[in-house]
This record gives C-alpha cells, structure tokens and sequence, in this order.
C-alpha cells in the first residue's frame, strides 16, 4: 500500500510564491515518475510538470518558466515550486507517482491565487 501526502497549498496573491511537497510512504521499491497535475472548477485536470527518477522534467506550457519540479529519491519526495503566480494558476494540485506499472494519487491540495 502506498501514501501520498501533499502539503504546501494555500492563498497568495498574484506574483506570489508557494512550494508543494509531496512524500510517498509504504510499500515502495522504486519510484518512476513523479509529477504535480492540476484541476480548476469546471475544467479537466492537467499535467503541469513531471520528472523522471533521473531527473528529466516536463512542464506544461503555461507554467514554464515559473514553476520548478524537483525530487530527493531518498526520501521519495516531490516537490513544485511555483513563482509568478497568477490568478489562472488556481486550482487544487494533485501529486501522482509511478511505482512500477501502477500509478497513485494524493489527496489534493488547494491553491488560490487572488488578483
């Protein structure tokens, strides 16, 4: 059994800065992918950035630039760092990990950007 437990989200204003965390525990041998979507009311969820356990990231086009996705393997860690946020940016961000063939979710966590 796997956890995800995301942490980080909260409000700030526009041009403002927050950082998510997300730490995977259980029965984990090896962790593949990691990566941050999103999901704004009435919109389906997306892919803002992913990374692969050597590193290689992925951003969506609309946070390039001011979003940086990093990982620490020895703590089976992900996290989003988002600057330059923007009141588009709203939405609850969903950590996902992939573990061998088989991919989890967190629970969520809410990021509101007023204008």
């Amino acid at each position: 059994q796997v956890r995800l437990v995301e942490s980080g989200g909260g409000l700030v204003q526009a041009g403002g800065s927050l950082r998510l965390s997300c730490a995977a525990s259980g029965s984990i041998f090896s962790i593949n992918a990691m990566g941050w979507y999103r999901q704004a009311p009435g919109k389906q969820r997306e892919l803002v950035a992913a990374i692969t356990r050597r590193g290689t990231t992925n951003y969506a086009d609309s946070v390039k630039g001011r979003f940086t996705i990093s990982r620490d393997n020895a703590k089976n860690t992900v996290y989003l760092q988002m600057n330059s946020l923007k009141p588009e940016d709203t939405a609850v961000y969903f950590c996902n990990v992939e573990i061998t063939t088989s991919n989890y979710w967190g629970q969520g966590t809410q990021v509101t950007v007023s204008s």
